[in-house]
């Protein structure tokens, strides 16, 4: 079953209507037509990064310099990066949006992603990190909107889980 492109399209139309000017990625599989439409898009920076943790450091200067930020990464990214979002996005109170697509969740065929998938939410919770579920197109405009506000609002981090189900198309 092949990555939406209506729904990265959906997603990456509702990130640039909140402002967003910077994307920071490592290559993944669910997120491999967003990277590419910010790749495309000259009013996108994009920034690959070698690690996620590097992610942290793009968004805290994002922010510092006015602009607003988004990291892509898969799961297992996000528990990669666990040491940099606590000990500097908490630390210094950084809006550090993030897009998790949530592997190894209900549907996972690949059974290297589950323990991944199954940890996700507890270690957000852990963390005290606020998280939504993007899992349907026509809430992902509201709850990106609402993710956003609420990471400049508090200057916390802020996760939104990519689901499988907006993710991958029917076919």
């Amino acid at each position: 079953m092949p990555v939406s492109v209506d729904a990265s399209r959906i997603i990456y139309d509702a990130l640039k209507a909140c402002g967003v000017s910077v994307v920071s990625a490592l290559p993944e599989t669910w997120l491999v037509h967003l990277i590419r439409m910010a790749e495309d898009d000259p009013d996108m920076t994009l920034v690959r990064l070698a690690k996620e943790e590097e992610g942290v450091g793009i968004a805290t200067g994002a922010h510092l310099a006015g602009a607003r930020s988004v990291m892509l990464m898969q799961n297992h990214g996000f528990l990669q990066s666990i040491n940099g979002i606590v000990s500097c996005a908490q630390l210094y109170r950084i809006p550090l949006v993030m897009l998790i697509s949530h592997r190894g969740w209900f549907g996972e065929r690949d059974p290297w992603q589950t323990e991944g998938g199954l940890v996700t939410i507890p270690v957000l919770d852990a963390l005290r990190i606020p998280y939504e579920t993007l899992d349907a197109r026509d809430h992902v405009a509201h709850r990106i909107a609402k993710a956003m506000t609420l990471a400049h609002s508090t200057n916390r981090p802020v996760a939104l889980l990519l689901g499988r189900d907006l993710m991958w198309e029917d076919g």
